[in-house]
């Protein structure tokens, strides 16, 4: 008896992980026609086949749910490039070419969190906004442990952070809705351009 409730408790939460994973699908698809703002509860839950109601099982509101794709693809990118940071034979390319290889496999979640950076939902710009900005902050603890960066200051290096993370999100953007046959050439475009910034930043004299 004791196994046959764990059966049904595990059968449960197996069936609300599906439901919560078709709500989130449901609504990359939507918004990829008319953005997040537009998007009604309704439609969002009959995307995912339940009842506007069950809809409050899962999420408690829209704002909730476009909170939780954020957290799905920027947060997971700034952990991911935490890990990666932790490789001290990792290169300049090497960094730039494992975003790219997050993108790709989750090329629906990032078109949509780069077209909502700037888009019409308040709570999601500023969800997105705080995830990006402390993928700077990261980039600027880095940066400060150059040896050549030594004399800069705060400011200079979150210039140089800011500038290097708005030009890979810039290129993001191209590669989401490039064709296959183009996307390497937007990734080698990518890399050349930190590298080219890596160069300024050598000829740049701190304030």
């Amino acid at each position: 008896m004791l196994i046959d409730v764990s059966e049904q408790a595990a059968t449960r939460v197996e069936r609300k992980e599906r439901t919560r994973a078709a709500l989130l699908e449901g609504t990359l698809a939507l918004a990829a026609d008319r953005g997040f703002a537009a998007l009604s509860l309704r439609e969002i839950a009959r995307s995912a086949g339940i009842v506007p109601t069950a809809f409050y099982r899962h999420f408690a509101s829209l704002d909730e749910l476009g909170t939780s794709l954020v957290e799905e693809g920027v947060r997971q990118m700034r952990l991911a490039l935490r890990e990666m940071r932790r490789n001290p034979e990792a290169k300049l390319g090497d960094t730039v070419r494992f975003v790219f290889t997050q993108v790709e496999d989750k090329r629906d979640l990032y078109g949509f969190l780069l077209r909502e950076r700037h888009g019409g939902s308040a709570p999601l710009r500023g969800a997105i906004a705080v995830e990006m900005q402390l993928i700077v902050r990261e980039l600027v603890v880095d940066l400060s442990r150059v040896r050549a960066l030594d004399e800069w200051s705060p400011d200079d290096l979150q210039l140089a952070a800011d500038l290097i993370v708005s030009t890979v999100a810039d290129r993001i953007a191209d590669y989401v809705l490039a064709e296959p046959r183009e996307r390497g050439r937007i990734v080698a475009g990518a890399i050349q351009q930190v590298r080219l910034i890596a160069v300024g930043m050598g000829a740049w004299w701190p304030r």
